[in-house]
């Protein structure tokens, strides 16, 4: 799960990583109660899931309560990048002498975390990773010793840093650690990290990355999951240990699979039909047949979806109960819509005889034969 701005940065500020004071407002009805916290200039910033905010627009200094108002005015209700931001966070203006770059990822390649350094850092960071990758530097962290003062002192030399800003990254750098363990996140970036006009080392934007598997430790981050999440249906799907993922906007195939090589297969098939996927679910293993049709149910309720193609490969799964699933699916639930299905695996004939009597469920006896059925028409006889 990917954090917020506004989200990353309380995490940080909670393990002693230096931030500037933000104040988070969901209209411009609230200015007027927080306003004597917020200090002038000021940037008020879109709180949307994605980076290159600026760009998009969503960045905006203001140097007055009249600025502020009319730009957080414009900020909520505003779609960048396919999100709705329905948050701004306000920050105050910094002075920035320098501009630089710093992460903390989960190497799986390695096995360990990996720091990733530049003194490029800012909204073009990937251009110059992809044109000047000696500018950027990568640092493993020994697991037995942890984060020790010459690794920040290896990175300080390559960044040209003076005795005092060596001290601030080395704090930093173990903050920031002891943040990605304790947290299990995939990911923890500063872009830009800044030194201001005092000489001072600021986290000036956070993106942070937590493990979906470790949420459960955290009742905070599954109440901000929970706050932030746009789609019902995820949720919905959630509760039933289902992965419901949105996909094309403007798509009008559902996907129903048991496994996320096998949903991109279906998506793929069909993308080179020129058919777009709106949404999916990965049903995990083991599903029974009440589970299915529960997971017919909620994925059959995406707006746009007029089609629903369902592969499984049955081994812990078994094909009659997914059968029975789609049966019950129909005969309970009233789904209508066109549906082919394709199973293989244990018990397969069983299920082959339970859909044979169901009137808008076609069966495919292999994947590339499902899309082109879906193609066709769907379920139609």
């Amino acid at each position: 799960m990917d954090l917020m701005e506004y989200k990353a940065r309380e995490l940080f500020e909670s393990f002693g990583i230096p931030v500037l004071p933000g104040v988070v407002l969901t209209s411009a009805d609230e200015i007027g109660a927080a306003i004597s916290a917020i200090t002038f200039p000021s940037v008020v910033k879109a709180q949307v899931p994605m980076g290159k905010r600026g760009k998009a627009g969503g960045v905006v200094r203001v140097d007055d309560e009249t600025a502020l108002r009319a730009a957080v005015g414009r900020l909520i209700g505003m779609e960048i990048g396919g999100h709705v931001c329905k948050k701004v966070m306000v920050s105050p203006f910094a002075t920035i002498e320098r501009e630089l770059y710093l992460s903390m990822i989960l190497d799986r390649g390695s096995k360990t975390h990996l720091i990733i350094a530049s003194g490029e850092g800012g909204m073009n960071i990937e251009e110059t990773a992809e044109a000047h990758p000696e500018l950027v530097y990568q640092i493993p962290i020994n697991p037995q010793l942890g984060l020790i003062k010459p690794t920040a002192q290896y990175i300080a030399d390559k960044l040209g840093f003076d005795k005092d800003k060596t001290d601030q990254l080395f704090s930093l750098l173990k903050a920031l650690y002891k943040m990605v363990t304790e947290r299990f996140l995939m990911q923890a970036e500063i872009n830009p990290l800044i030194l201001n006009g005092d000489g001072k080392l600021i986290a000036l934007d956070a993106k942070v990355s937590v493990d979906d598997d470790a949420l459960y430790k955290f009742p905070d981050l599954v109440a901000y999951r929970e706050e932030v999440e746009d789609n019902p249906l995820v949720g919905e799907a959630r509760a039933f240990n289902f992965l419901y993922v949105p996909c094309e906007p403007d798509g009008d195939v559902a996907v129903m699979s048991n496994g996320s090589g096998m949903l991109m297969s279906c998506i793929d098939l069909l993308a080179q039909y020129g058919r777009k996927t709106v949404a999916v679910i990965d049903l995990g293993g083991g599903a029974t047949s009440e589970r299915v049709a529960e997971a017919i149910r909620i994925l059959t309720k995406t707006e746009g979806a007029k089609q629903l193609l369902i592969n499984i490969f049955g081994g812990i799964t078994r094909c009659d109960e997914i059968a029975l699933g789609i049966e019950c699916a129909v005969s309970e639930y009233g789904i209508g819509l066109p549906v082919v299905a394709r199973f293989e695996g244990t018990n397969k004939q069983k299920g082959l005889e339970i859909v044979e009597g169901i009137e808008n469920v076609r069966f495919a006896d292999n994947l590339p034969l499902a899309v082109a059925a879906i193609v066709e028409g769907g379920g139609a006889r």
